[in-house]
């Protein structure tokens, strides 16, 4: 029951989903009397939903994958683990047409020598950052990501149009 349910709700969400092909928006204003553009209005995108690995699997299958659902989210979980398992041996993982997956440390605080350096004490934090792929052919960086969006304010959608967020 609760898996039919997904899939018409999935079936409800694709439909949405290739018919509306935008990035949402919506402006608000910056209140914080701290900040240069206080008082200015901003543009926020606006998402619709997280689609989870499940999810992900099954949108892949949808586009006439050769592959099931169940055997995308496979590779996909797969890859979750062997990216972190890379990461944590300090290397980077390009992804060929998407970008490269990274980690950065986030200092707290510096040592008075290198001798005091500590990492319990001197490193706060492991990020994995992503840096999309700049190549001409499959340019996602900002300014070529920005040229292939169409934007669609959420303030022009009927109210049955929009999903919660």
């Amino acid at each position: 029951m609760e898996e039919e349910q997904e899939r018409k709700t999935h079936s409800i969400n694709e439909k949405k989903h290739t018919t509306m092909a935008k990035i949402l928006y919506e402006v608000k204003k910056n209140n914080n009397s701290k900040s240069r553009a206080y008082n200015k209005w901003f543009a926020r995108s606006k998402s619709i939903e997280t689609l989870n690995t499940r999810k992900m699997a099954q949108h892949i299958g949808d586009h006439g994958s050769l592959y099931t659902p169940d055997v995308v989210y496979g590779v996909l979980e797969k890859f979750r683990s062997c990216l972190v398992e890379m990461l944590l041996n300090s290397k980077k993982v390009k992804i060929d047409g998407l970008g490269t997956f990274y980690t950065t440390i986030q200092n707290s605080g510096g040592a008075e020598s290198k001798d005091k350096f500590n990492v319990q004490e001197n490193v706060g934090g492991l990020h994995i950052r992503f840096l999309p792929e700049q190549t001409t052919e499959d340019n996602l960086s900002s300014r070529q990501f920005l040229k292939k969006a169409e934007f669609i304010s959420v303030d022009t959608l009927k109210p049955d149009e929009e999903e919660e967020p």
